[in-house]
């Protein structure tokens, strides 16, 4: 089983490395990359977990970009985690992200819903390598009565078109791409299914796109089948995992839901020797 899509602690996930890992060995997992959002800083840890439990770790994030005003994720594997590059990088990302949960919560001010952003945001702000975004402000709704679930708190107020919605600053596909690339790692479009549109994966591609994830917890399986043929005739590969968050509300109960076939993974992996 090979799961080459999870988050942590570090991001929006709910567990640490070592939890994460100790769920993805019980699940059966022999391959597992972490893709934290916009941070590398879990991949020390799970790294250790996963030599300890002998199972491979591939060092992984997930970056989000903005094209055409929508967000547009795309994986990276088999980083180099050292590049300063890549840090200088991540640290505009996630300072952004910070500035951006600041301005939803006081748009649920004037909704009527007083949040304390600073305390929100404050585990980014004690710690710079991990990452802030809407699922923390999504928690603090639920912690404070306004909401039932997380899911409750996006579609009432935090999703796109609801009334908290602010639209995102960040890098573009085609940098963060290249990005990717200057760290010596591989590029990957995430949820392909869940973008509005397929028009971009071309350009993508020609910008030096390496792959797409076909195989997600929210792809069925037309879905998977229509990225797998588009993947073919593009002439990129294909990754794939459970998108696990440890959030019964966000994704599936475990990881190793969804697993890459082994030979797409070792088409990566033969991308990444370059």
């Amino acid at each position: 089983m090979i799961d080459l899509h999870t988050h942590t602690t570090a991001s929006d996930g709910r567990c640490t490395p070592l939890e994460l890992v100790t769920g993805a060995v019980a699940a059966g997992v022999r391959v597992l990359a972490v893709t934290d959002h916009d941070t590398v800083a879990a991949c020390e840890a799970a790294a250790a977990a996963c030599a300890a439990a002998q199972i491979e770790f591939v060092p992984g994030i997930e970056i989000t970009a903005v094209y055409e005003h929508d967000d547009v994720h795309v994986l990276g594997y088999f980083l180099d985690v050292a590049s300063p590059d890549l840090h200088a990088f991540l640290s505009e990302q996630r300072r952004h992200r910070i500035d951006r949960v600041r301005r939803m919560v006081q748009r649920l001010a004037t909704l009527g819903i007083a949040l304390d952003a600073e305390d929100i945001v404050r585990p980014a702000l004690d710690d710079p390598s991990r990452s802030a975004g809407r699922p923390w402000i999504a928690r603090a709704l639920v912690a404070a009565g306004h909401a039932a679930s997380s899911d409750e708190a996006f579609e009432r107020w935090l999703a796109r078109g609801r009334p908290a919605f602010v639209p995102r600053l960040g890098a573009s596909p085609v940098d963060v791409i290249a990005g990717i690339h200057a760290a010596r790692g591989v590029a990957s479009l995430a949820h392909p299914g869940l973008n509005k549109s397929d028009e971009p994966i071309s350009a993508l591609v020609a910008a030096g796109l390496d792959a797409v994830e076909a195989y997600h917890s929210d792809h069925d399986a037309e879905t998977t089948d229509r990225y797998l043929a588009l993947a073919a005739r593009l002439g990129i590969a294909v990754s794939g995992g459970s998108d696990f968050h440890g959030d019964g509300s966000h994704g599936p109960a475990a990881p190793g839901a969804v697993s890459l076939p082994r030979e797409a993974f070792e088409t990566l992996r033969r991308l990444a020797a370059g």
